[in-house]
């Protein structure tokens, strides 16, 4: 079940309560607005979707316990975690930073943004990292063409279209089927196919039946880590896939001098430049270059990231 399926508990009198509790959190009152929900509950227990709701009007009427009480209610009823409730736990201090996000949340998440994605990011959030990523590739790779090029993590397609003329075969892969089709609609890609970066190596579909190791002598990953906070899986994917001597390209979100990484308010990592070296290296990257950058707006203000270009050793 979708979360945009689930926008109804199933009972009419629990969403006329919930549909009140959305026009008073519309107009400001996030307490009425959780008493409402609170209410709307009673009567559909079982709604995870309405206790997710009731943690968002909970916490920004300044309720952390409640807040905190309703998410794990959400994960009880819904153990895949397809809202996100353990990393908003997290943010509010209420459990421990997970190492990654739950796979069916960043599925779900990019399912959904999938149709307005470009015009959302692009157009409304001023979104760099393709350009920008592909211009750190031009400046630091003397190769004018690569003979295979992987983009992981591809989305819809924006990497892609920026290093489509230097690639003799491009390949893309995503955890969301709804971003592939649209990448797919772009037709600048020769294989394109799901897969999921917080696994290691020998459980990953990059690998999957006549797609072999050491096949890249280019890999991106353009705004994708910052979907993952542990970063090893990825690096040790990275390392197989790229032959000796190939080029890692990849972008995160700053974290400046924390020592590890971090899980903003946004549900989104940022990671500290000497964790990346660590982790980079550790995978037998050389990182080549880095260079801080503004990637994106968020709610008016601008994301600090860093792209990188590593070499295989």
């Amino acid at each position: 079940m979708t979360i945009a399926s689930q926008h109804s508990s199933g009972d009419i009198l629990a969403d006329r309560r919930a549909d009140y509790a959305r026009m008073l959190a519309e107009g400001g009152d996030f307490s009425g607005a959780a008493e409402l929900m609170e209410q709307a509950l009673e009567i559909s227990p079982g709604w995870a979707a309405g206790w997710f709701r009731l943690a968002e009007y909970a916490e920004k009427a300044g309720s952390v316990p409640t807040a905190a009480a309703a998410l794990g209610r959400v994960l009880e009823l819904a153990p895949e975690d397809p809202f996100g409730a353990g990393l908003r736990l997290a943010v509010l201090g209420a459990a421990d930073v997970p190492a990654t996000p739950p796979t069916r949340y960043i599925e779900q998440l990019f399912d959904d943004y999938a149709q307005r994605f470009d015009t959302a990011l692009v157009e409304k959030l001023d979104y760099s990292v393709p350009e920008k990523l592909a211009a750190l590739v031009a400046d630091g790779i003397a190769s004018e063409r690569f003979a295979h090029v992987t983009d992981l993590g591809c989305g819809t397609g924006l990497f892609g279209a920026r290093i489509r003329g230097r690639a003799g075969f491009l390949e893309g892969f995503d955890l969301s089927a709804n971003m592939l089709a649209k990448a797919r609609e772009k037709q600048v890609y020769d294989r394109l196919a799901q897969a999921d970066l917080s696994l290691p190596p020998s459980e990953s579909d990059v690998f999957a039946a006549d797609l072999a190791p050491g096949r890249a002598d280019l890999a991106s990953a353009a705004d994708v880590l910052m979907y993952l906070g542990e970063l090893a899986p990825v690096f040790e994917i990275a390392f197989c896939l790229i032959a000796p001597r190939g080029h890692f390209a990849f972008s995160v979100e700053d974290a400046g001098a924390e020592e590890i990484y971090v899980l903003r308010s946004s549900l989104r990592y940022a990671h500290g430049e000497a964790y990346v070296r660590r982790r980079a290296e550790e995978a037998g990257f050389e990182l080549l270059r880095s260079r801080q950058t503004v990637i994106r707006m968020d709610a008016g203000a601008p994301v600090t990231g860093r792209l990188y270009l590593a070499q295989r050793r």
